[in-house]
């Protein structure tokens, strides 16, 4: 298995980020650079999604993990990988929330073509990142959660 992760914090609390995220795996683009998501059927743990990456081919993923306002997961597979991108949410004490994007690569050769390609593929983490966290405090700011 090969695996990376970019961690970032805002101000907004743990809900308004979950909503915004949810929005965008909803099909709500939060920014230019957002990724785009056609979701086919609940916002729920076994649902496909369409995924298309800027400037990629459109994929399908699967919601594999879903606790509300603590981690959201879809996984990807790709031929005899799978990858799989988490949102962790970590509520702070000053009411604020820390936000940890995983890439996890498994299957044949996972570690070789992660050492290739994982960077490439989380390239974008720290602007999609940025995007989401924005959309959050945006919410937080008019109370529209």
């Amino acid at each position: 298995m090969w695996t990376t992760e970019y961690t970032a914090g805002t101000n907004a609390p743990a809900s308004e980020v979950w909503s915004a995220l949810r929005d965008l795996h909803s099909g709500t683009p939060l920014g230019p650079s957002s990724d785009r998501f056609e979701l086919h059927g609940p916002f729920a743990v076994g649902t496909t999604l369409t995924v298309t990456p800027q400037g990629q081919e459109a994929m399908t993923s699967e919601i594999v993990e879903l606790e509300p306002e603590r981690v959201y997961a879809d996984r990807t597979a790709f031929g005899e990988l799978a990858l799989t991108f988490r949102h962790t949410l970590t509520a702070r004490a000053d009411g604020g929330t820390d936000v940890t994007h995983t890439l996890e690569i498994d299957g044949a050769g996972a570690d070789a073509v992660g050492r290739e390609l994982g960077p490439q593929i989380a390239g974008d983490f720290p602007v999609a990142m940025a995007e989401l966290l924005a959309a959050a405090e945006g919410r937080a700011a008019t109370g529209r959660g």
